[in-house]
């Protein structure tokens, strides 16, 4: 039985802003901005790309009541860009690869109306979208770390206040792991709670690359833990998105 969220049991009913950064998703962004629009009590969704060179913008722009904005390329960066365009009291950041929950506000709502509680993010569900693989049992393993670790990632659509985001300074402006350094700076001001309710997350890196993406998704956190610098890091991981 899916659970539902309670009540927000603080005053304040935290509008929230949507800020996703993409790059190359022409294909993606329509049905994405169509799932979007049903999601209960969105404040605005603002969509920063980040260079693309196929019909991104192009699409973005030409869907209703969506903030579009360009800005250098690297997920932190535009992230940062369209936090600083948000009116919202909260930003929730949103992978163009991810699904949000009809009620997704609602979380937001409840988590951040507890006030030893700074941000929050949700459990994952990664999915085949569609293809028929042998691969699509291995794919929830990844979903175990959206259980179980105190530092969300990225994929988790990390929410937080916007007075909160801009008091640790935003997403560290690094090539890779920008989303886990935010929730280190995060975890030093206050509690991150993760919900009990999932997005749909697309397993369509892994499944182009499976052996490859699962060694990196377990490895290269290890090593930037182990202080190894993130632009090293990142010539072997390749574009992250």
């Amino acid at each position: 039985m899916r659970r539902q969220p309670p009540p927000p049991t603080g005053t304040v009913a935290h509008r929230v802003s949507v800020v996703m950064p993409v790059l190359d998703e022409a294909a993606r962004i329509v049905p994405q901005l169509v799932a979007l629009s049903a999601v209960q009590g969105l404040h605005e969704v603002i969509v920063v790309d980040g260079g693309s060179r196929d019909r991104t913008l192009e699409r973005a722009r030409r869907f209703g009541g969506v903030r579009v904005l360009e800005a250098p390329g690297g997920r932190a960066l535009q992230m940062n860009a369209g936090a600083r365009i948000a009116t919202g009291e909260a930003l929730l950041f949103l992978h163009a690869d991810v699904r949000l929950p009809r009620d997704a506000v609602q979380w937001v709502r409840h988590t951040l109306a507890d006030p030893s509680v700074v941000a929050g993010a949700f459990r994952t569900r990664t999915v085949t979208e569609g293809r028929r693989t042998w691969l699509a049992p291995f794919l929830h393993l990844a979903d175990l770390r959206s259980r179980y670790t105190s530092l969300p990632y990225g994929d988790q659509a990390i929410f937080v206040r916007a007075a909160t985001f801009r008091r640790v300074g935003g997403f560290p402006e690094q090539p890779l792991l920008e989303d886990l350094e935010f929730s280190r700076r995060l975890r030093r001001v206050g509690r991150i709670r993760t919900v009990p309710a999932t997005v749909r997350v697309s397993g369509r890196r892994f499944l182009a690359r499976p052996l490859y993406y699962a060694l990196l998704m377990n490895l290269v956190p290890v090593l930037y833990r182990l202080r190894i610098p993130p632009r090293r890091l990142a010539g072997h991981y390749g574009n992250p998105r």
